[in-house]
């Protein structure tokens, strides 16, 4: 199985169980080893008392797109640590982009930055997520015969 394969039947497995990043419309547009692009559109049930997206489903997308960038080698991977830092808000009705990178990997332990941008290619949230791998993988890989 080439690298890349692994990646898209990773994001594949997850997406299939992954209730919540559904839940809230979001669409993986794409993933590659170490990386993915989410995006979701503001709906008027995400929006705050300001009328702008709340901070939490910036984040929960940021979250996702972490999420099937480390999980991208068939190793189950969990999140051990994030930060945000909001720089502009979403906007309603706005598809927001979610672009996760590996910056770091080595033994358990990753590193993956991500930028959420908006329609107009500002930057609205950077979020950086620290992530560990355990014991387990997605699906079971066959041995190359």
């Amino acid at each position: 199985m080439t690298p890349d394969a692994r990646a898209r039947k990773c994001a594949e497995v997850m997406f299939a169980r992954d209730s919540a990043s559904a839940g809230l419309g979001m669409r993986i547009d794409e993933v590659t080893p170490g990386g993915a692009v989410l995006s979701m559109s503001v709906r008027p049930d995400m929006l705050n008392g300001h009328g702008i997206c709340h901070g939490g489903f910036i984040f929960t997308l940021a979250d996702s797109a972490f999420a099937f960038a480390c999980n991208s080698y068939n190793q189950t991977t969990v999140a051990q640590q994030n930060q945000i830092t909001y720089l502009s808000p979403g906007q309603p009705e706005e598809r927001l982009t979610a672009t996760a990178r590996e910056v770091s990997r080595s033994g358990r332990s990753g590193i993956y930055d991500v930028t959420v941008t908006g329609e107009d290619d500002r930057v609205v949230a950077l979020f950086r997520g620290l992530s560990r791998s355990i014991k387990g993988q997605l699906f079971t890989e066959e041995e190359p015969t």
